[in-house]
């Protein structure tokens, strides 16, 4: 592979979901907007947002994948995306309405998950302390 081009690997928790060669440039999106490589760009890290990643490949073009939130970092020609879930697809209009339905509605089911068990510890927490003192 020549040096002008970069590998991407896109990770989920317990599988490789992708794992492209020969792409061209890569867009992502971060808080603070989107965020763009190019093979001669330094290496870095940043943290993705729920939304859509773009990649060009050197052969078939443009594609496209729904990412979940999560942690793009290059590092010399490589790429690595680690992220909860991806959905691929060709249609943007879907893949948008797949981040808003699936990725973004998920967040809101954690964060009420995660009131509801500092709910149950505080309670555990509170009933410990009195079961001591008795």
């Amino acid at each position: 592979m020549p040096a002008t081009l970069m590998t991407l690997k896109i990770l989920l928790p317990f599988r490789i979901f992708a794992q492209e060669a020969a792409v061209k440039r890569i867009i992502a999106e971060t808080r603070g907007g989107s965020f763009g490589l190019l093979p001669q760009r330094l290496d870095c890290v940043a943290a993705l947002e729920p939304g859509i990643l773009i990649y060009e490949h050197e052969v078939e073009g443009e594609r496209y994948v729904a990412l979940d939130e999560g942690v793009i970092v290059k590092s010399g020609q490589e790429v690595l995306v680690s992220v909860r879930n991806a959905i691929a697809g060709t249609d943007l209009h879907q893949l948008r309405q797949a981040v808003e339905r699936e990725f973004l509605s998920l967040d809101e089911q954690e964060q009420s998950l995660r009131s509801m068990m500092a709910k149950l510890e505080s309670s555990f927490v509170r009933r410990f302390a009195d079961f001591r003192h008795d």
